[in-house]
């Protein structure tokens, strides 16, 4: 999976490098479009890793209320923290797009 991967990004800057433009206003528009990309990469990573946190962090604490349900006021923190990464993508967005 982590060969595909890499093999995809590699493609697709290879690809970017060939068809590129040596005019000025090629290079704008490359770079445009490369703040977007790279503004897009930081929010679809940052969700992803914060869902995968959340189903991982809410699933054991749901099991620990389950259990004992006085639990609940120091398990949900840990939750909000992993939601939190999700924002730090969005925050690392905004920073790349109002740069």
């Amino acid at each position: 999976m982590k060969k595909k991967i890499l093999s995809f990004i590699t493609l697709l800057g290879a690809s970017a490098a060939l068809f590129a433009e040596d005019t000025a206003a090629a290079a704008a528009s490359s770079a445009g479009a490369m703040k977007y990309l790279a503004a897009s990469i930081a929010v679809g990573l940052a969700c992803i890793a914060g869902g995968m946190a959340v189903g991982k962090i809410g699933a054991a604490a749901m099991g620990a209320m389950s259990e004992n349900p006085e639990l609940s006021g120091k398990a949900l923190p840990f939750v909000g923290l992993a939601e939190g990464i999700c924002l730090w993508g969005m925050l690392v967005a905004v920073l790349i797009l109002f740069r």
